[in-house]
Parts: structure tokens; C-alpha cells; sequence
């Protein structure tokens, strides 16, 4: 029997725990957790009626009415029907079901749901006074429902067990109804917990915030924010992160910083900080505050977060604004109808007008009287539909001072995209026009004479082949040089050569028409363009020739500076523009042309541009282009002429540029240097023979005869004067191996004096090395002691131009001693080059020149024959 009562005490504590998981898991599904809880208390009550205790054979005893009075009471009629009809429902699968079974079911259910609804009870009160009539009524009933329908043999038996019995089922159904009353409790303080983080979340929901709940490790415990675009991650996969696995590290010290100072000081703290977001980075405010909750293993903070990226934008527009309507730039604010609100200083110092003149009144006041009507309803046309129009205008000022602008008006609309305002801007463009017009004339006219430059000038060529084409009308350009006026500029100064050229532009303006143009391209050259004179070219070539005479007759005429009369001529170069398929930078061509050919004719003369003139410049082009090909394609290359002593012995080579051309043959540099320095390629060649000649001292240095011969190379002022030239002659050295103290660098006189201070410190750069140094064609140049002390110098290299007379010219005798002596006197070696008689030979030796280069001992040859010359 004590099984059976444990059996039944077990089968309660089922109903309980059931329904405790109900309430847990089903309390946001009100719908279903009614009908589960009957289907509880219902399970357990069949339970009970299979599990019955039998004190004796016939009077089987059960906790039914445990459960179906606790159903009554604590869930009510929905609930405790379920219950009642599944335990109804068993009796008649069971074949026990009768009247008086259910009147013994149906009578504590009764009692239950009567206490339950009498005093609408939300909970079930589980004071002994109030509840133990109603439990003693309900068991009592049911038990006297069993009494009358035993026999009464088995109703002596009931009663004999009815004291402990009864006291079993009361204490049964408190246990029953103190279990239900904790569950009622827990999920009335679960829903109370629930309903305030609906209302938090509400709250926050509602606010611009995001709330944050984090421990001082820098785990979030919580997220609640309205704004998840905010939130790198959302906000289920932030629970549990920790703050280094969400932002970048300085931004996670920096909020973890502040978690720990608003740990330790215990009160509300604040800062301000930038995070990386999906929406970039934006600038958070943030509130923080320690939050105690056993609920958290770690202090914790909570933290409201503001997105304030948007207002500090604002505040800084504002501030941009204030100082925009401040800027030098002036402003008008007007309103919907054009009247004026507000200008800003720079407008009232641009008009004249003060702000107080101008309140109230319409920009009309500015006007000019320049624009008619068609301007303005363009401008409002554009502001109208685009909402902006910019462009110049003329204004007049205060004073009345008409002058020009750049405007630009926009309109301003209100949230209803209505136009509330207008915003103007104004720049006086005044001195820019004024700008614009001096470098107008800077760009087309000449800044001393005022005439046209090269530029206006060649447009002025363009419009005369046009009248050519409209009209047949030839037009001619005259090239006007004048001569010698470099000797002008140079013995009275710039100031009287201004003058000059003054008087010559004002002589030459008054000799031409209006149609005509009269230009200066350079500082002693004039052009004038003859324009649209003649249909008849040889008429008009006649014309040319008399006014040609008429201008070299009037330029010759002397200016007179004070008590000084200045002479000078001019050089005249004509061509008639006959042909439009020539460019105007063509057509002035051939009259330079011209003009350069009757200065080789003469000078104080004319010529007729001819295409035979043109050849010979083509044929330089031709040239030029043909040593840029030779140099790629390696055709220049060196020869070595040898330099004796007077006794005959190989004491160095002079390194000579030779061009294996493939159709001419070996050219000398006398067939192309010219053309090759004009070209300013000359560097390139410079540069060739500085390296196989310091090639060629390597493979010599191996030889017994010739190891110890110097070898000269020639260099132009071009390679000179260049800024690497050190390092470039040093970088050939160390690459090939060759011996600084064997080469020799050869220099012309008139070199030096372009620069005579760099010159001075090049050579003495490259004398540290070893490298020495010789002045060539001395005696040709600009020969002075002054610089011969100043250049670090070796040795001085008589011109063959002297050497060659001898012995019959006593003045280049005269000359070579001179120079001899010069060099003695400064201990520098002398040598006498393009020697090709022995009787030039012994003279030079006789005046004590003792070293030799020339035909007489040998002509320029390859390298490789050096050696049969040594022999």
C-alpha cells in the first residue's frame, strides 16, 4: 500500500514539473498553453486512476480528486474541462464509467472551480484557514460519492480509513497547490521582467541611442539599438563578441578605456569617439554608467551611444557658412521676392554701398543699363529651372563706376522644395580684364615698341593668304635686319639701343598703310607684312623693289643721341605670299632666308626669297638627320695621330673622330662637326671618343712600346659645360679600367671664356685624378697670362696655322717664340702640331719646341696600325 501512496505522491510531482516546462516554453503562446495545461492535468489524473492504492479487495482509492480539485482552482474552467473530459473520456475506454463515478469526478472539480471563480482568484492564496474547508469539502464529497455506492462491508472499511486517508489527500493537494502557486509566482515575474524590456526596448527603440551592456573585460553582454546600419555585426552575432573582435584595435582600447574609468570612478561618464561602421566611420557620444546585476559573473557598464556625425557636420557647415559670408568673396541673401535680407563686407567694399543703404531694397539698384531684357529672362530662365545661373555681367557702383562681374545666383527652397531664398555671389573681375589685356598684349605684342610680335604676326600672315584666296590680292613680307647694331648696344648701352629702335619703329610706321603690319620678332629684326597690294605679281615685285630702296635709303640715315650721331643699315629680305600652301611660319622662313642671303652679299642691301635658298638648308637638315643615324647605328669611330719627341720617339696620340659613312666613305670632322653641334648632338660624338679612346689605353697598356703614351681628346664647351661632365669622364675611366694619368683632355681657347669660374672648376676636379690638360689651337683665340696662371694647365699646342708658313713668315715665327716663351715661363710642355717639313720641324726645334704632330711623322690611322708607326 505505501508503494501505491509514493506512486501517487511520484504521479503529483509529474503534474508539476509538466507544467512547469508548459509555463517556461509556451508562455508567448497563450493560445496553446491552456490547452496543454489540460492536456497535464489530465494525463496525470488517468495516471492516477491507473495507479490506484486498494486497502481491501472491491475499494480501489485514488488522488483524482487531488488533481481535478487543483485544476478548478488554480487554471480554471478551459484548462480543467480539458482535464475532466480526458479523465471521462479513459472511464469509458476503461468500461468503469458510470453515473456515480462521474459524480465523484465532476464534485471536487466542481468545489475547485467554484473557489476559483468566487473570489477571482489571480493566484492561488495558500493560507490554511481560507483553503483547507474548501480541500476538506472536495475530498469529502468525493469520498462520500464512494461511501454510498460500496457495499456495507467495504463502508466499515472506508470509514476505518478515512481519518488517515483524508489527511493524505489534503496534504497531497497543499503540496499540489504550494507547486502551482511558486509556478504562478515565477511566470508572473517572468512576464513582469518581459513586460519591462519590452518597454526598454520600446524606449530605446524610440530614442536615437544604442544601448550597450559590456563587462570591464569588453564582452557585450546586451545590444538593443534601432539603428543595426550602425552595428558592424548585428546585433545577435555582437552578444558574446568581444569588443577587439568588432572594431579595429585603436577604437576597441579606446572604448575599452573608457569602460574601466567609468568602472573605477562609479559615476556617469562620457566620451566621444569615432568607429569603423557599414556606414563608414562615424563620431559616437556615449553615456556610461556602472550597472550591478547578479545577473553578470563581471562588472559591467551600460552604455548609450549617440550617432553625432550628421550634427558635427552641421556645426561645421555652420561654421564653414559664417566664415564663407565673411570671405573676400561678396554675398547678397535676398528673399522669394527679390528683396534684399543681408550682404556681406566684401560686397559693400565691391559696390560702395552700405548694408543699411540696401536692406529692403531689389538688386535692380546695381544695374548698369548694359543688359536688355533678353539677358535677364535667360538669367531667370536657368535659376528658375536649374536652380542656378552663373556668368559676367556689368554692374555700377555707388560712385556710378561701371564695372565687371562674375555672378552666380542660386535659389535656396524650404522642405517643401519651395523657393524661400536667393544667394548671389559677386567677384570684381576688373583687374582680371585688366590682367587679361596685358597679357593679351604681353602675348601679341612686343613690350618695348608696342608693335606686334611673332605671334600677332603670323596670324596676320594667315588672314593675308586668305585675301589671297577672296580676293586674288597678293600680299609680301619684308625682313628687315639691322646691321651692326650689336655695336650700338655694346659701346653706348641698352638704354640708346632702346632708343634706337624707338626711332626706327616710329620711322618705319610712318611708311605704311593701316591695312599693313609692322612686327618685331627679334631684338634688331623687324617684318612688314605688305598686305593685299596687288593682283599683279610682277607689278607688285616692282613695287617691292622701289619701297625696299625707299627703306634702306631712310635707315641708313644717322641717329642722333645728344652730340653723338649713330650709323647703322639694314639687311632686307622680301617674298611674295603667292602660294597658300605654305605654313606662315613657312613664308617668314624664306624672307629670313632672303635677308640672311643679301647679308652675305653685302650688307645695306636686298634680296627676293628663292627656292634655291631653301636647298642648302634642306641639304643641313639632311646632314643632320644623317649624323643622328650614323651615331645609332655606331658608324663614327676613332683614329690615333701619333706625337714625337725630337728624337723621334712615340711619346703620345691624339684621339680624332672619323665617320665611316656608308656611302661617302671616311669623313673627317670637318664634314660634319658644324651641322653636329647646331644639332646638339655633338655630346654623343664628345662622349664616343672619350670612351674608345680610354678602351684603346687598356689594350696599349699591355704593349711595351706604346703602355706609356699619353692620348688627347678633344671635347666641345657643350660636354664642358654640362653638369655631369666630371662625373661623366670619371664613370668612362673606372668602367674601363684606364689610367687617369696617361689622358689628356684638349680645350679651345674661346671654350674657356664662356665660363671661365666653372671651366676653372671642372679641370681642377679631374686634375686630382691624374687627368691633364691642353689648350689647342693656341694662338687663334683669346689668349691672355691672366687666364694661363689661372687654368690648371699641362700643355699649350702651337695652331698649325703658324706652323705651316714656316719658315718664310717671320710674324708666325715671331708668334711661336712668343709663345714658347709664355709657356717656359709658366713650366708648360709645348707641342706644334700639323708639322709636315723636316724644315719646319728643325726650326721649331732650333726656337726650342720639342715636341711634334703632324704628316711628316704620321696621319691619323686606326688604332691597330699605331704599332707599325711606333716602329
Amino acid at each position: 500500500m505505501l508503494t501505491s501512496i509514493m506512486e501517487q505522491v511520484m504521479l503529483i510531482m509529474a503534474l508539476a514539473w509538466l507544467l512547469t516546462v508548459n509555463g517556461r516554453y509556451l508562455h508567448h503562446h497563450p493560445q496553446f498553453g491552456w490547452l496543454t495545461t489540460g492536456v497535464a492535468f489530465g494525463a496525470v489524473t488517468i495516471a492516477c486512476m491507473m495507479l490506484p492504492f486498494t486497502p481491501v479487495e472491491g475499494l480501489p482509492l485514488d488522488a483524482r480528486s487531488v488533481v481535478l480539485f487543483a485544476a478548478g482552482i488554480s487554471v480554471g474552467l478551459a484548462s480543467g474541462g480539458v482535464a475532466l473530459m480526458m479523465a471521462l473520456v479513459y472511464l469509458v475506454f476503461d468500461g468503469t464509467f458510470s453515473a456515480v463515478v462521474v459524480l465523484s469526478m465532476l464534485l471536487p472539480f466542481a468545489v475547485g472551480l467554484t473557489a476559483h471563480y468566487s473570489k477571482g482568484l489571480s493566484h492561488i492564496p495558500l493560507k490554511t484557514w481560507y483553503l483547507l474547508p474548501i480541500i476538506l469539502l472536495a475530498h469529502l464529497l468525493n469520498l462520500a460519492v464512494i461511501y454510498l455506492t460500496v457495499d456495507p462491508q467495504l463502508q466499515s472499511v472506508l470509514v476505518s480509513f478515512l481519518p488517515s486517508f483524508l489527511i493524505l489527500r489534503v496534504l497531497l493537494t497543499y503540496l499540489l497547490l504550494f507547486i502551482l502557486n511558486d509556478i504562478q509566482l515565477r511566470q508572473k515575474e517572468q512576464q513582469v521582467l518581459q513586460d519591462r524590456k519590452a518597454k526598454l526596448i520600446a524606449i530605446t527603440s524610440a530614442l536615437p541611442d544604442t544601448m550597450s551592456v559590456i563587462d570591464k573585460n569588453g564582452y557585450y553582454i546586451d545590444l538593443i539599438s534601432n539603428h543595426n546600419e550602425l552595428i558592424p555585426n548585428a546585433v545577435t552575432r555582437s552578444v558574446g563578441k568581444h569588443l577587439r573582435d568588432i572594431y579595429l584595435p585603436e577604437q576597441a582600447e579606446h572604448l575599452l578605456d573608457f569602460i574601466a574609468k567609468t568602472i573605477e570612478q562609479k559615476k556617469v561618464t562620457q566620451s566621444t569617439y569615432e568607429l569603423d561602421t557599414p556606414q563608414g566611420r562615424r563620431t559616437f557620444e556615449s553615456v556610461a554608467q556602472v550597472v550591478e546585476s547578479k545577473e553578470y559573473e563581471l562588472p559591467a557598464v551600460v552604455i548609450l551611444s549617440r550617432d553625432i556625425t550628421e550634427r558635427i557636420k552641421n556645426e561645421t557647415d555652420l561654421r564653414i557658412a559664417a566664415v564663407a559670408f565673411n570671405s573676400f568673396q561678396g554675398l547678397l541673401v535676398t528673399d522669394k521676392n527679390n528683396n534684399i535680407l543681408r550682404v556681406n563686407e566684401a560686397f559693400t567694399k565691391v559696390t560702395g554701398y552700405s548694408e543699411a543703404e540696401v536692406l529692403g531694397k531689389k538688386p535692380s539698384i546695381f544695374s548698369s543699363g548694359r543688359h536688355d531684357r533678353k539677358f535677364y529672362q535667360k538669367m531667370w530662365y536657368a535659376i528658375n529651372n536649374k536652380g542656378h545661373w552663373q556668368g559676367e555681367i556689368y554692374d555700377k557702383r555707388k560712385s556710378g563706376q561701371i564695372y565687371p562681374q562674375w555672378l552666380s545666383i542660386s535659389a535656396v527652397t524650404d522642405n517643401n522644395d519651395q523657393v524661400s531664398h536667393y544667394i548671389a555671389a559677386i567677384n570684381d573681375i576688373s583687374e582680371h580684364r585688366e590682367s587679361e589685356k596685358k597679357i593679351h598684349n604681353l602675348a601679341y605684342y612686343d613690350s618695348l615698341t608696342g608693335l606686334a610680335n611673332r605671334s600677332s604676326l603670323l596670324n596676320s600672315i594667315n588672314n593675308a593668304k586668305l585675301a589671297l584666296v577672296e580676293s586674288e590680292l597678293h600680299s609680301a613680307l619684308i625682313f628687315i635686319d639691322i646691321d651692326s647694331f650689336k655695336n650700338i648696344n655694346d659701346m653706348w648701352g641698352h638704354a640708346v639701343g632702346d632708343e634706337f629702335l624707338l626711332n626706327i619703329t616710329q620711322q618705319l610706321s610712318e611708311v605704311i598703310s593701316n591695312k599693313d603690319t609692322l612686327a618685331r620678332i627679334g631684338s634688331d629684326q623687324f617684318v612688314l607684312l605688305m598686305s593685299k597690294h596687288s593682283n599683279d605679281e610682277q607689278d607688285y615685285r616692282e613695287q617691292l623693289e622701289d619701297f625696299s630702296e625707299m627703306l634702306l635709303t631712310m635707315l641708313k640715315q644717322p641717329y642722333t643721341h645728344g652730340s653723338q650721331s649713330l650709323h647703322s643699315s639694314a639687311s632686307l629680305g622680301l617674298t611674295v605670299i603667292d602660294d597658300i600652301s605654305h605654313s606662315a611660319e613657312h613664308l617668314l622662313h624664306q624672307a629670313e632666308l632672303a635677308m640672311y642671303n643679301a647679308k652675305d652679299t653685302g650688307r645695306g642691301g636686298y634680296c627676293f626669297y628663292e627656292p634655291e635658298m631653301q636647298d642648302a638648308i634642306s641639304e643641313r637638315l639632311l646632314l643632320e638627320e644623317d649624323i643622328i643615324r650614323g651615331i645609332n647605328n655606331k658608324e663614327f669611330g676613332v683614329y690615333f695621330q701619333a706625337q714625337f719627341n725630337s728624337r723621334n720617339h712615340l711619346v703620345g696620340a691624339e684621339a680624332l673622330v672619323r665617320w665611316n659613312h656608308p656611302q661617302r666613305g671616311i669623313l673627317t670632322p670637318a664634314a660634319f662637326i658644324e651641322v653636329a653641334q647646331a644639332a646638339g648632338v655633338m655630346n654623343r660624338i664628345d662622349k664616343l671618343v672619350l670612351l674608345r679612346a680610354c678602351e684603346q689605353m687598356v689594350c696599349w697598356a699591355k704593349d711595351a712600346l706604346l703602355k706609356e703614351i699619353t692620348v688627347s681628346v678633344n671635347i666641345s664647351s657643350a660636354q664642358l659645360y654640362q653638369t655631369d661632365f666630371v662625373a661623366e669622364v670619371l664613370e668612362v675611366l673606372e668602367s674601363t679600367g684606364a689610367n687617369p694619368n696617361l689622358l689628356k683632355i684638349e680645350l679651345t681657347e674661346s671654350m674657356l671664356v664662356t665660363d671661365m669660374q666653372q671651366a676653372i672648376i671642372r679641370m681642377a676636379s679631374l686634375k686630382e685624378h691624374g687627368i691633364r690638360f691642353a689648350i689647342d689651337d693656341f694662338g687663334t683665340g683669346y689668349s691672355s697670362l691672366h687666364y694661363l696662371q689661372m687654368l690648371p694647365l699641362d700643355q699649350l699646342k702651337i695652331d698649325q696655322s703658324f706652323v705651316q708658313r714656316l719658315p718664310e713668315d717671320t710674324n708666325s715665327l715671331a708668334i711661336i717664340r712668343a709663345i714658347l716663351a709664355m709657356a717656359t715661363s709658366l713650366e708648360l710642355e709645348v707641342i706644334a702640331e700639323g708639322v709636315e717639313t723636316e724644315a719646319q720641324r728643325d726650326m721649331l726645334l732650333a726656337n726650342g719646341c720639342h715636341l711634334y704632330q703632324g704628316y711628316l711623322f704620321a696621319k691619323p690611322v686606326p688604332a691597330l696600325a699605331l704599332n707599325q708607326v711606333s716602329n
